[in-house]
Protein backbone atom coordinates (compact mmCIF):
# COMPACT_ATOMS: atom_id res chain seq x y z
CA UNK A 1 0.00 0.00 0.00
CA UNK A 2 2.91 2.19 0.84
CA UNK A 3 6.18 1.04 -0.94
CA UNK A 4 9.29 3.69 -0.37
CA UNK A 5 12.64 2.50 -1.73
CA UNK A 6 15.84 4.26 -1.62
CA UNK A 7 14.60 7.39 -0.47
CA UNK A 8 17.26 10.31 -0.81
CA UNK A 9 16.15 13.72 0.88
CA UNK A 10 18.13 16.41 2.30
CA UNK A 11 17.55 20.05 3.05
CA UNK A 12 19.75 23.16 1.50
CA UNK A 13 22.26 21.39 -0.24
CA UNK A 14 23.14 19.90 2.94
CA UNK A 15 23.98 16.07 4.10
CA UNK A 16 20.76 14.20 3.25
CA UNK A 17 17.87 13.62 5.83
CA UNK A 18 17.10 10.34 4.37
CA UNK A 19 19.89 7.97 2.94
CA UNK A 20 18.32 5.19 1.10
CA UNK A 21 15.00 5.04 3.12
CA UNK A 22 13.61 1.66 2.22
CA UNK A 23 9.95 1.11 3.81
CA UNK A 24 6.94 -1.18 3.51
CA UNK A 25 3.70 -0.66 4.78
CA UNK A 26 0.89 -3.02 3.73
CA UNK A 27 -2.67 -2.39 3.26
CA UNK A 28 -4.61 -3.15 7.23
CA UNK A 29 -0.90 -3.09 8.53
CA UNK A 30 0.20 -0.36 11.47
CA UNK A 31 4.04 0.08 11.40
CA UNK A 32 5.44 2.07 14.70
CA UNK A 33 8.50 3.86 12.55
CA UNK A 34 10.93 4.56 16.19
CA UNK A 35 14.07 6.11 16.07
CA UNK A 36 16.13 8.89 17.71
CA UNK A 37 15.61 12.68 16.56
CA UNK A 38 17.13 13.64 13.24
CA UNK A 39 16.69 10.41 12.28
CA UNK A 40 14.29 11.25 9.42
CA UNK A 41 11.35 10.25 10.64
CA UNK A 42 9.10 13.58 9.89
CA UNK A 43 11.24 14.31 6.81
CA UNK A 44 9.52 10.97 5.39
CA UNK A 45 6.33 12.23 6.41
CA UNK A 46 6.80 15.40 4.38
CA UNK A 47 7.99 13.65 1.18
CA UNK A 48 5.18 10.98 1.19
CA UNK A 49 2.33 13.79 0.94
CA UNK A 50 4.70 16.04 -1.27
CA UNK A 51 6.02 18.51 0.62
CA UNK A 52 9.35 17.82 0.02
CA UNK A 53 11.19 17.02 -3.54
CA UNK A 54 13.28 13.59 -3.05
CA UNK A 55 17.03 13.61 -4.88
CA UNK A 56 16.74 10.03 -5.54
CA UNK A 57 14.24 7.02 -4.83
CA UNK A 58 10.49 6.13 -5.20
CA UNK A 59 6.96 6.69 -3.01
CA UNK A 60 3.99 4.70 -4.71
CA UNK A 61 1.05 5.40 -2.13
CA UNK A 62 -1.90 2.43 -3.05
CA UNK A 63 0.02 1.76 -6.73
CA UNK A 64 0.38 5.54 -7.66
CA UNK A 65 4.00 6.97 -8.12
CA UNK A 66 4.05 10.31 -6.03
CA UNK A 67 6.50 11.67 -8.20
CA UNK A 68 4.55 11.07 -11.43
CA UNK A 69 1.01 11.71 -10.08
CA UNK A 70 1.67 13.81 -6.83
CA UNK A 71 -2.27 15.06 -6.35
CA UNK A 72 -3.66 11.08 -7.14
CA UNK A 73 -1.50 10.06 -4.77
CA UNK A 74 -2.00 12.78 -1.84
CA UNK A 75 -5.75 12.12 -2.19
CA UNK A 76 -5.05 8.53 -0.62
CA UNK A 77 -3.18 10.20 2.09
CA UNK A 78 -3.83 11.05 4.97
CA UNK A 79 -1.48 12.80 7.47
CA UNK A 80 -1.46 14.40 10.68
CA UNK A 81 1.66 15.98 11.32
CA UNK A 82 3.88 16.92 14.16
CA UNK A 83 2.99 20.33 14.14
CA UNK A 84 -0.42 22.02 15.27
CA UNK A 85 -2.03 22.70 11.65
CA UNK A 86 -5.25 23.53 12.64
CA UNK A 87 -7.58 27.19 12.62
CA UNK A 88 -7.37 27.97 15.93
CA UNK A 89 -10.48 30.06 15.66
CA UNK A 90 -12.45 27.72 14.24
CA UNK A 91 -14.72 25.53 15.73
CA UNK A 92 -13.48 21.29 15.78
CA UNK A 93 -16.60 20.87 13.65
CA UNK A 94 -15.53 23.60 11.09
CA UNK A 95 -11.96 22.13 10.77
CA UNK A 96 -13.67 18.80 10.10
CA UNK A 97 -15.63 20.17 7.71
CA UNK A 98 -12.89 22.02 5.86
CA UNK A 99 -10.64 19.14 5.72
CA UNK A 100 -13.49 16.77 4.67
CA UNK A 101 -14.28 19.25 1.85
CA UNK A 102 -10.69 19.44 0.85
CA UNK A 103 -10.62 15.39 0.54
CA UNK A 104 -13.43 15.72 -1.50
CA UNK A 105 -16.23 14.98 1.08
CA UNK A 106 -19.70 16.90 0.53
CA UNK A 107 -22.93 16.35 1.81
CA UNK A 108 -24.30 13.68 3.56
CA UNK A 109 -20.97 11.98 3.09
CA UNK A 110 -19.48 14.82 5.11
CA UNK A 111 -21.72 15.00 7.72
CA UNK A 112 -21.77 11.50 8.33
CA UNK A 113 -17.87 10.88 8.37
CA UNK A 114 -17.60 13.83 10.63
CA UNK A 115 -20.11 12.10 13.70
CA UNK A 116 -18.33 8.74 12.93
CA UNK A 117 -14.79 10.35 13.00
CA UNK A 118 -15.53 12.53 16.00
CA UNK A 119 -17.31 9.81 17.98
CA UNK A 120 -14.05 7.47 17.31
CA UNK A 121 -11.69 10.29 18.97
CA UNK A 122 -14.25 11.14 21.62
CA UNK A 123 -14.46 14.78 20.18
CA UNK A 124 -18.58 14.47 19.81
CA UNK A 125 -19.18 16.87 22.71
CA UNK A 126 -16.55 19.24 21.85
CA UNK A 127 -17.57 19.93 18.03
CA UNK A 128 -18.86 23.12 18.67
CA UNK A 129 -15.51 24.38 20.76
CA UNK A 130 -12.88 26.79 19.07
CA UNK A 131 -10.00 24.83 18.64
CA UNK A 132 -7.72 27.42 21.07
CA UNK A 133 -10.22 26.44 23.48
CA UNK A 134 -9.48 22.83 23.44
CA UNK A 135 -6.22 21.24 25.83
CA UNK A 136 -3.10 20.08 23.89
CA UNK A 137 -4.05 16.49 24.01
CA UNK A 138 -7.51 17.53 22.27
CA UNK A 139 -5.85 19.03 19.87
CA UNK A 140 -3.87 16.73 18.85
CA UNK A 141 -7.07 14.04 18.92
CA UNK A 142 -8.46 16.68 16.28
CA UNK A 143 -5.73 17.15 14.03
CA UNK A 144 -5.52 13.42 13.76
CA UNK A 145 -9.00 13.41 12.96
CA UNK A 146 -8.95 15.64 10.27
CA UNK A 147 -6.76 13.28 8.94
CA UNK A 148 -9.02 10.52 8.70
CA UNK A 149 -12.03 12.51 7.73
CA UNK A 150 -11.51 11.07 4.07
CA UNK A 151 -10.58 7.17 4.54
CA UNK A 152 -7.45 7.47 3.20
CA UNK A 153 -5.79 4.13 1.86
CA UNK A 154 -2.38 5.60 3.48
CA UNK A 155 -2.55 7.48 7.22
CA UNK A 156 0.84 9.32 8.18
CA UNK A 157 0.24 9.86 11.84
CA UNK A 158 3.52 11.84 13.48
CA UNK A 159 3.42 11.66 17.19
CA UNK A 160 -0.33 11.84 17.42
CA UNK A 161 -0.99 11.75 20.98
CA UNK A 162 1.78 13.85 22.56
CA UNK A 163 0.26 15.45 25.56
CA UNK A 164 -3.09 13.33 25.40
CA UNK A 165 -4.35 11.66 28.49
CA UNK A 166 -4.70 7.83 29.22
CA UNK A 167 -8.43 7.85 28.18
CA UNK A 168 -8.17 10.41 25.20
CA UNK A 169 -4.60 8.15 23.92
CA UNK A 170 -7.15 5.17 24.30
CA UNK A 171 -9.63 6.45 22.43
CA UNK A 172 -6.96 7.55 19.60
CA UNK A 173 -5.61 4.58 19.43
CA UNK A 174 -8.70 2.49 19.31
CA UNK A 175 -9.76 4.65 15.94
CA UNK A 176 -6.94 3.97 14.46
CA UNK A 177 -6.61 0.33 14.91
CA UNK A 178 -10.10 0.13 13.59
CA UNK A 179 -8.88 2.24 10.33
CA UNK A 180 -6.47 -0.23 9.67
CA UNK A 181 -8.90 -3.15 10.33
CA UNK A 182 -10.80 -2.12 7.98
CA UNK A 183 -7.66 -2.11 5.04
CA UNK A 184 -5.59 1.60 5.75
CA UNK A 185 -1.95 1.22 5.54
CA UNK A 186 -1.04 3.34 8.89
CA UNK A 187 2.56 4.67 9.60
CA UNK A 188 2.62 5.49 13.23
CA UNK A 189 5.65 7.63 14.78
CA UNK A 190 6.17 7.98 17.99
CA UNK A 191 8.55 7.99 21.04
CA UNK A 192 6.15 6.67 23.55
CA UNK A 193 6.93 3.42 23.09
CA UNK A 194 3.86 1.18 24.64
CA UNK A 195 1.46 2.11 21.66
CA UNK A 196 2.70 -0.04 19.58
CA UNK A 197 1.76 -3.09 21.37
CA UNK A 198 -1.50 -1.80 21.74
CA UNK A 199 -2.02 -0.77 18.40
CA UNK A 200 -0.57 -4.67 17.48
CA UNK A 201 2.29 -2.92 15.15
CA UNK A 202 5.00 -4.38 13.55
CA UNK A 203 8.37 -1.71 13.94
CA UNK A 204 10.63 0.06 11.81
CA UNK A 205 13.89 0.88 13.05
CA UNK A 206 15.19 4.66 11.43
CA UNK A 207 18.47 5.89 12.54
CA UNK A 208 20.87 7.88 10.39
CA UNK A 209 18.45 8.43 7.64
CA UNK A 210 17.78 4.95 6.89
CA UNK A 211 15.62 1.63 8.31
CA UNK A 212 18.03 -0.55 10.42
CA UNK A 213 15.60 -2.98 11.59
CA UNK A 214 12.09 -4.18 10.64
CA UNK A 215 10.21 -6.62 12.02
CA UNK A 216 7.45 -7.96 14.44
CA UNK A 217 8.55 -6.43 18.12
CA UNK A 218 9.18 -10.49 19.00
CA UNK A 219 12.13 -10.22 16.54
CA UNK A 220 13.20 -6.93 17.50
CA UNK A 221 13.51 -7.83 21.04
CA UNK A 222 14.88 -11.79 20.63
CA UNK A 223 18.73 -11.14 20.89
CA UNK A 224 17.78 -8.18 23.82
CA UNK A 225 18.89 -9.16 27.29
CA UNK A 226 15.83 -9.67 29.92
CA UNK A 227 16.35 -8.81 33.33
CA UNK A 228 16.27 -10.70 36.60
CA UNK A 229 16.33 -8.33 39.71
CA UNK A 230 17.14 -10.47 43.19
CA UNK A 231 15.84 -8.87 46.64
CA UNK A 232 17.62 -9.68 49.93
CA UNK A 233 17.01 -9.21 53.64
CA UNK A 234 19.77 -7.27 54.27
CA UNK A 235 23.08 -7.03 51.79
CA UNK A 236 23.25 -9.07 48.63
CA UNK A 237 25.63 -11.49 48.75
CA UNK A 238 28.76 -11.93 45.97
CA UNK A 239 26.98 -13.51 42.87
CA UNK A 240 28.76 -14.62 39.52
CA UNK A 241 28.29 -11.73 37.03
CA UNK A 242 25.32 -10.13 39.19
CA UNK A 243 25.41 -6.31 38.89
CA UNK A 244 25.09 -4.17 41.62
CA UNK A 245 22.82 -1.32 41.25
CA UNK A 246 24.02 2.20 43.26
CA UNK A 247 22.16 3.22 46.10
CA UNK A 248 20.35 -0.40 46.13
CA UNK A 249 22.96 -2.53 48.95
CA UNK A 250 20.04 -5.39 49.05
CA UNK A 251 19.57 -5.98 45.45
CA UNK A 252 21.31 -8.06 42.33
CA UNK A 253 20.42 -7.75 38.62
CA UNK A 254 21.28 -10.18 36.04
CA UNK A 255 20.77 -10.14 32.78
CA UNK A 256 20.95 -12.32 29.45
CA UNK A 257 18.70 -13.70 26.58
CA UNK A 258 18.32 -16.62 28.70
CA UNK A 259 16.42 -15.09 32.15
CA UNK A 260 15.39 -19.09 33.66
CA UNK A 261 18.41 -20.18 33.20
CA UNK A 262 20.43 -17.27 34.81
CA UNK A 263 18.10 -17.71 37.73
CA UNK A 264 18.17 -21.36 37.90
CA UNK A 265 21.84 -21.04 38.10
CA UNK A 266 21.82 -17.84 40.55
CA UNK A 267 19.89 -20.47 42.91
CA UNK A 268 22.53 -23.30 42.84
CA UNK A 269 25.01 -21.22 43.82
CA UNK A 270 23.10 -19.38 46.52
CA UNK A 271 21.92 -22.79 47.63
CA UNK A 272 25.63 -24.22 47.74
CA UNK A 273 27.61 -21.01 48.96
CA UNK A 274 28.52 -21.65 52.74
CA UNK A 275 25.71 -23.28 54.64
CA UNK A 276 22.81 -21.88 52.30
CA UNK A 277 22.07 -18.96 54.33
CA UNK A 278 21.77 -16.39 51.44
CA UNK A 279 19.51 -18.19 49.76
CA UNK A 280 17.38 -18.18 52.99
CA UNK A 281 17.51 -14.35 52.67
CA UNK A 282 16.62 -14.14 49.10
CA UNK A 283 13.11 -11.88 49.76
CA UNK A 284 11.40 -11.54 46.58
CA UNK A 285 12.46 -12.41 42.60
CA UNK A 286 11.65 -10.56 39.46
CA UNK A 287 11.85 -11.09 35.75
CA UNK A 288 11.17 -8.54 33.06
CA UNK A 289 11.63 -9.43 29.67
CA UNK A 290 12.92 -6.82 26.93
CA UNK A 291 11.05 -4.35 25.80
CA UNK A 292 10.93 -2.26 22.68
CA UNK A 293 12.51 0.69 25.39
CA UNK A 294 15.35 -1.70 25.46
CA UNK A 295 15.51 -1.57 21.99
CA UNK A 296 15.38 2.07 21.31
CA UNK A 297 17.93 2.75 24.38
CA UNK A 298 20.90 0.29 22.21
CA UNK A 299 20.10 2.59 19.07
CA UNK A 300 22.06 5.33 21.19
CA UNK A 301 21.93 8.94 19.64
CA UNK A 302 23.58 8.38 16.39
CA UNK A 303 22.05 4.81 15.95
CA UNK A 304 23.58 1.91 15.81
CA UNK A 305 22.59 -1.41 13.10
CA UNK A 306 20.32 -4.62 14.72
CA UNK A 307 19.77 -7.47 13.03
CA UNK A 308 17.31 -6.39 10.25
CA UNK A 309 13.98 -8.65 9.52
CA UNK A 310 12.37 -7.95 5.96
CA UNK A 311 13.41 -4.24 5.37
Amino acid sequence: MLAVTGLVVGYGGGPPVLDGFDLRVEAGEVVGLIGPNGAGKSTLARAVVGLLRPGRGQIVVAGVDQRRQPRAARALTGWAPQELALYLRATVRENLRLFGGLAGLGGARLRSRLKLVAEAVALTGLLDTQVRRLSGGQQRRAQAATAMMHEPRVLLLDEPTVGADPITREALLAAVRALADRGTAVLYTTHYLPELDGLDATVAVAAAGRVLARGTRAELLADLDATVTLTFHGPAPALTGAIRPPGRPGTLLLRGSDPERRLAGAVRELGTAGSGADLVRLRSVAVRPPTLDDLYRRLGPLGRPVAAHGV
